[in-house]
């Protein structure tokens, strides 16, 4: 098997020696190609006016233990940006900041009454046989007491009616909304101003 093996591999061999060893008849080529390319280009750039560029405050709210929320925001035009930033208090975030601080310090009947000043939380406990502390009742008293004093349960409409309505739309308002709704109209008024 070996021998016909390497008599196999001795005539590649040979015949690739003999296809390669062809004479002298080479065909040589010769080409020349000379090519000119003349090229001009004129380019001008005019800028008019730099790209408008407000940029919101950053505001900082990392503190996990905090209970606000940044917002921010900026408007743009070619002639003026504005950009303002505030921080904006999250009363629920303190409503069960207040009410665990309270628990933890055993002041277990003061937790719940934090809790159940939220009309969901009032209306799960009364749901579950369990009503809100009333002026330090608990259990039944504490039922006896919300339902005689509807009026003063969360969320209840009717102490609302019983107001007598004003004219003045920012009468109710707390100062935080007076002061963004006030923002609000100059920032609008000094648009206006603009396409004066």
């Amino acid at each position: 098997m070996f021998k016909n093996l390497f008599t196999i591999i001795m005539l590649l061999a040979a015949t690739s020696v003999l296809a390669q060893d062809v004479g002298d008849d080479v065909i040589y080529t010769d080409n020349t190609n000379t090519s000119d390319v003349n090229s001009t280009s004129t380019s001008s750039t005019t800028v008019k006016s730099p790209p408008p560029s407000a940029i919101s405050p950053s505001i900082n709210s990392s503190n996990s233990d905090l209970c606000t929320v940044g917002v921010s925001g900026a408007v743009q035009t070619q002639i003026l940006g504005i950009s303002a930033g505030k921080t904006v208090r999250d009363m629920n975030c303190e409503k069960l900041k207040n009410a665990k601080v309270l628990y933890d310090m055993g002041m277990k009947v003061a937790a719940v009454s934090v809790m159940c000043q939220d009309e969901r939380v009032f209306d799960a406990m009364m749901n579950a046989g369990t009503p809100c502390p009333y002026q330090g009742m608990i259990g039944p008293e504490a039922r006896a007491a919300w339902e005689v004093n509807k009026d003063k349960q969360p969320g209840n409409k009717s102490k609302n009616k019983s107001k007598n309505k004003s004219m003045n739309p920012f009468k109710d308002l707390e100062n935080d909304e007076k002061s963004t709704l006030f923002g609000g109209g100059a920032v609008g008024i000094l648009l206006l101003l603009l396409l004066l």
